[in-house]
């Protein structure tokens, strides 16, 4: 497994061996020690799994408290897969990385706790599975807005995306509550 820095500290592209022969391919796609030892030692809690048609974009998502590490990759079609720094003592915050994410190439992403994430589907179809570090706890979900101009991400767009009611009601990042340790700040 190979692990290279993108250009958000933390953020990692994960690039899984590949053995491949006339019958197919195999790879591994989780390996605790592996992962580990290029710096995503985090335990993880639940498997997620979705299917988006072309144009869906989904995000930008995260917990206030329960922050939720994602190791994301696409085993259906291609998506373009966004994270956002969210940690409000980093010198990064606010900005933005993606990576093309698909079937074909394999690789995965990890968007550690402290990061929006959220992804556009660029094929016909796509599926995506990912592994998150916390528990799904929707009283603590927020959304910010996918075209932020304060964020200004450069969503490679063919038309107008698809969201849900969720997406389109996302706050501007300047308006937006961020992780806090203490649940009793939130409620």
């Amino acid at each position: 497994m190979q692990v290279a820095k993108t250009k958000l500290e933390g953020v990692l592209l994960v690039k899984p061996r590949v053995f491949s022969d006339d019958r197919g391919f195999f790879l591994e796609t989780y390996n605790e020690k592996a992962l580990a030892g290029n710096g995503i030692a985090h335990h993880f809690v639940q498997d997620n799994h979705s299917r988006s048609r072309r144009n869906v974009l989904r995000g930008l998502h995260y917990q206030i408290c329960q922050p939720q590490g994602k190791l994301v990759r696409a085993v259906i079609g291609e998506i373009f897969d966004v994270a956002v720094d969210l940690r409000q003592d980093s010198p990064t915050f606010g900005a933005w990385m993606g990576e093309v994410l698909s079937a074909e190439n394999k690789e995965m992403l990890w968007v550690p706790p402290g990061f929006a994430h959220g992804f556009l589907v660029l094929s016909e179809w796509a599926e995506v599975l990912y592994k998150t570090t916390d528990y799904y706890a929707p009283q603590f979900e927020r959304t910010i807005c996918w075209d932020d101009p304060e964020i200004g991400i450069d969503w490679p767009l063919s038309a107008d995306p698809e969201l849900s009611v969720k997406d389109r009601q996302g706050e501007r990042l300047h308006n937006a509550e961020v992780y806090t340790e203490s649940i009793s700040a939130v409620l």
